[in-house]
């Protein structure tokens, strides 16, 4: 009589060979989350320049709500979610101790004068900052032109 079945030797085979492939696509799937929050926030980063340039554009100075030009969440100084008295406005990476890698500072609101400048500490925000390095500097929105 036949019996039908897997000896233990190649189940073990099995088992090692599942390890061998998980060990390698584990650390592959942690760097690709960094990667993708990474272009998140280069994203942001341009699209509230953007942003910020449209309202100027439309409404002849830069508001003194963020809500009001932008719909990127942004943080102010003091952590809490930007509002009215805000000037100065940052994106924060979301990682274990999260850390403002670009803030945005309104320096003339009639002028439309914006200055964005980006963290360098974490691993995250030296490859935001190396993604938005073109876009980092002073923005004058008021037709004069980018300095």
């Amino acid at each position: 009589m036949k019996r039908a079945g897997f000896t233990m030797i190649e189940l073990i085979f099995v088992i090692v060979i599942l390890g061998i492939l998980a060990a390698v696509a584990i650390p592959k799937l942690a760097a690709t989350r960094t990667d993708a929050e990474v272009a998140k926030m280069a994203t942001n980063a341009a699209t509230v320049i953007s942003d910020i340039g449209s309202h100027f554009t439309s409404q002849g100075s830069i508001g003194t709500n963020w809500f009001d030009m932008t719909n990127v969440a942004l943080e102010s100084a003091s952590g809490t979610v930007s509002d009215a008295t805000t000037t100065a406005a940052k994106i924060f990476d979301t990682g274990s101790t999260p850390e403002a890698c670009v803030t945005y500072t309104v320096n003339s609101a009639t002028d439309g004068n914006v200055t964005i400048s980006v963290s360098k500490t974490s691993a995250t925000c030296k490859a935001v900052a190396l993604k938005i390095a073109p876009l980092v500097k002073d923005y004058v929105f008021g037709g004069i032109g980018i300095k």
